[in-house]
């Protein structure tokens, strides 16, 4: 009798864990990827915490008056799997061969990409191509895919910018944080000669890597079991696992020059991420990190040095 009665408290003990543990990844889908969940954990997160000298230029720079009075082409585009896509294309002041395609990060939206876009194409004359990811801006999509499904539209962007501007244009692909792991995983598809560059601000190396990481520093929890079965719920509602949207598996195929960017007190996405994926990059890469900065905000506080390294990167990769 005993024996029965703790083989029916184990089994009881073993289906309430199960359901916490379905609950919990519903839960963490939810917080991460669902578009409409509110995305209450970024509110207040240390982790984002930027200079006072980036956030003035990040919310109230000259950069935003700049995007505002630019005549961007609205241009649409079909995913693969049916959503419809916005972009947004600004011809350079004098004629040029030369794209940039952009990326933005979490949460973001195409027009932000205008902090880096103005210099592209006020200093270097290119024309300037950024779009709202999937699941971001005025794009469709329930779900945010973090980078993975994005690499897809990204291919698709490239091709369009090649048929708007003819074959002898060449690209550089821009990202930054989740645009950075975009267009890295981009970067393992069959991308077009025209794209010449890559740079990579702030990338993570895979999304289970970056839950992982955040996990414990922000819940203190360990990945299993939450993780796996967190991915489970990422594969059955967007139809793509966390382990598989990997941008470190992808640049082990990458043929296009690679710059990594990051600084070295980044505590949302550890700068060992990057350097992770330099060590394991398949084509020519280049490293910079810069002290003193956080997530994403090393072109505002060391920008001459950051443009310093990108145009050097530029130069020996792309036609001058």
């Amino acid at each position: 009798m005993k024996k029965r009665r703790w083989i029916k408290i184990g089994i009881s003990l073993l289906i309430t864990l199960l359901i916490i543990n379905i609950i919990a990844s519903i839960y963490f889908y939810n917080l991460a990827i669902d578009r409409d969940f509110p995305k209450d954990f970024l509110n207040g997160n240390d982790d984002l915490e930027v200079s006072g000298e980036a956030m003035e230029v990040m919310l109230d720079g000259g950069w935003r008056d700049w995007v505002a009075d630019q005549n961007f082409d609205s241009w649409k585009m079909e995913s693969f799997d049916g959503l419809k896509l916005q972009g947004y294309f600004l011809e350079a002041e004098e004629p040029s061969d030369k794209t940039v395609v952009f990326a933005h990060g979490y949460l973001g939206n195409g027009s932000q990409m205008g902090l880096f876009g103005q210099y592209y194409y006020e200093e270097l004359g290119y024309n300037m191509f950024t779009a709202d990811m999937r699941g971001h801006g005025n794009s469709e999509g329930d779900y945010i895919g973090f980078g993975w499904h994005d690499r897809l539209d990204y291919v698709d962007w490239v091709h369009r910018v090649i048929e708007e501007l003819g074959p002898d244009t060449e690209i550089v692909l821009h990202g930054v944080s989740m645009g950075a792991a975009a267009v890295l995983m981009a970067s393992g598809e069959e991308l077009p000669d025209n794209v010449k560059a890559i740079v990579a601000d702030s990338p993570y190396t895979s999304v289970y890597g970056l839950f992982d990481y955040q996990m414990e520093r922000m819940f203190h929890l360990p990945d299993i079991p939450v993780l796996p079965s967190t991915s489970l719920v990422t594969n059955i509602r967007a139809d793509y696992s966390l382990k598989e949207a990997s941008a470190l598996k992808q640049v082990q195929k990458a043929d296009v020059p690679i710059l990594y960017i990051h600084g070295n007190d980044d505590a949302f996405v550890p700068t060992r991420m990057s350097r992770k994926l330099y060590e394991n990059t398949k084509s020519k890469a280049e490293f910079v990190t810069f002290d003193g900065s956080s997530h994403g905000e090393a072109f505002v506080i060391h920008k001459e040095e950051y443009v310093a390294e990108l145009n050097d990167f530029l130069n020996m990769y792309v036609d001058g």
